[in-house]
């Protein structure tokens, strides 16, 4: 089965990237305003502002008002990206747990630097108003709300979160939303509703190590896809894995992958759905990051493109918002019913105070202008980051470019391991996560996950100088 043919869209943002490597279009160049490449390549205007846009994201182009686009300045020493890993021949059995409860110990340690968890901090977060929400909720109706909630959720949380649905064109009714104990229970109730022991799930590589780890508990096997570092799964891939192995679910996320940082087009992940919807194979989509990126808009996750017709949809607040609140919510269509028996089973329901506290403070409009603040330092943290690994990390180093979230993946040069840099880091106070974690075959060992979660600061950056530090050693050893 082929690749569906890219959109006017990307074949010509695809174009525009050619001419930049190798040479033609230098960097501070002007490029053509839109109208004129509508007119040169008879496309629409608003094709060719999607292909600017969609080069705005990628870092190829930059915006300036009332000037137009021009092509972005060349980074200085910038690092080449993640190379795809090779695809797997075989579903794996996984086998993480023991590693990931020691990595969450040590990054949990406020004594180490923090480029472990990819957990923000409190002091990015800034949740004062959110805090105070909850204080006044306690205040005045603490007596009325300490009981059980409907199994569902808060009601007004997830009239909230039904008005958020349709801001990214998806429409969703509040009783089609069930809150849960952050995303992770969310992924749990999705998975253990469509697939049962043995099944194979078929996953991003790399992935999360939390799935990982739900997929182990939930006695799954796990199928690796390649993952590119910045279009995410295949969709040529995935086709080829259906037509020979029986799958009963994918689990992929809808943008900025957790480590990469990859975000599918959405012409592939039209391509992918389709693909699913022929082999009736379900979709549960983790969209944990869709609210923390760095264009223009926000990506489309999956569900607004099928309807969710195929699709089940599961996202938090824990990263954007409030951690320590542990509210998620997934929406699950066909699979509604299976999903709320498995919930009353493992929870029944979940606290309803911090889900009132939630549903004030969206009600409000303070959630959106959270988010304009968050982003900018995430960025920020972020080309911050990204510098510092280039100046003081191998010159053989690859890094990662998301477009969103706040995670980098690095790596060094095959046989170069991580577990090992990660042992002598603890002697150093430094705390990362090394690129087993992120692989159910346990791959990816000369690989590791940096966040960019804590408010950047010299403690910060003399640790990522020594890490890259210790690399150069090992290497030279």
């Amino acid at each position: 089965m082929t690749t569906p043919t890219p959109y006017r869209y990307e074949q010509l943002a695809d174009m525009i990237v050619g001419m930049v490597e190798n040479g033609t279009l230098e960097p501070g160049a002007r490029v053509p305003s839109v109208r004129a490449v509508s007119e040169q390549h008879r496309i629409s205007i608003s094709t060719a502002l999607q292909a600017y846009r969609l080069l705005e994201e990628r870092g190829v182009l930059i915006a300036r008002p009332q000037s137009g686009f021009y092509i972005a300045p060349a980074r200085s020493g910038a690092l080449a990206l993640p190379s795809t890993a090779r695809a797997r021949m075989k579903p794996s059995t996984v086998s993480i747990s023991g590693a990931v409860a020691g990595l969450l110990e040590h990054a949990s340690n406020a004594s180490l630097v923090p480029l472990g968890c990819a957990v923000p901090d409190y002091q990015l977060l800034q949740s004062k108003r959110l805090d105070l929400a909850l204080a006044r909720a306690a205040r005045q109706d603490g007596a009325r709300y300490n009981v059980y909630c409907e199994p569902r959720g808060e009601a007004s949380l997830r009239r909230e979160i039904a008005k958020r649905a349709m801001r990214v064109g998806h429409t969703l009714a509040p009783d089609d939303v069930q809150i849960t104990g952050g995303c992770t229970e969310a992924l749990t109730l999705a998975l253990s509703a469509v697939a049962k022991r043995g099944d194979t799930i078929a996953i991003e590589s790399p992935t999360y190590f939390g799935l990982l780890h739900t997929l182990e508990v939930l006695g799954l096997k796990a199928f690796e896809l390649p993952t590119d570092p910045t279009r995410g799964v295949d969709p040529g891939a995935l086709a080829r894995l259906l037509e020979a192995e029986p799958v009963a679910a994918c689990v992929f996320s809808s943008t900025f992958n957790n480590p990469l940082g990859s975000a599918m087009t959405d012409a592939n992940k039209r391509a992918l759905l389709a693909l699913l919807a022929r082999h009736a194979v379900p979709l549960i989509e983790d969209d944990v990051y869709g609210d923390i990126y760095f264009g223009r808009e926000r990506p489309t996750p999956f569900i607004a493109l099928d309807g969710g017709a195929n699709t089940i949809y599961c996202s938090s607040f824990s990263k954007s918002l409030a951690p320590g609140y542990r509210i998620g919510w997934i929406a699950a269509g066909a699979y509604s019913r299976q999903v709320m028996e498995r919930k009353l089973a493992f929870s029944l329901c979940g606290p309803v105070l911090p889900q009132v506290a939630l549903a004030e403070f969206l009600s409000t409009g303070a959630y959106d202008a959270h988010l304009r603040r968050i982003r900018r330092v995430f960025e920020a943290n972020l080309m911050q980051l990204a510098r510092t690994v280039e100046a003081a990390f191998p010159a053989e180093t690859r890094l990662s470019r998301p477009a969103g979230g706040f995670v980098l993946w690095l790596e060094l040069p095959r046989g170069f391991d991580s577990r090992a840099l990660f042992d002598r880091a603890l002697d150093k106070g430094i705390c990362f996560a090394p690129g087993d974690v992120f692989s159910a075959s346990r791959r990816f060992r000369n690989c590791l996950r940096l966040s960019a979660g804590h408010a950047w600061n010299g403690r910060v950056e003399d640790g990522v100088r020594r890490l890259g530090r210790l690399a150069k050693a090992m290497l030279a050893a």
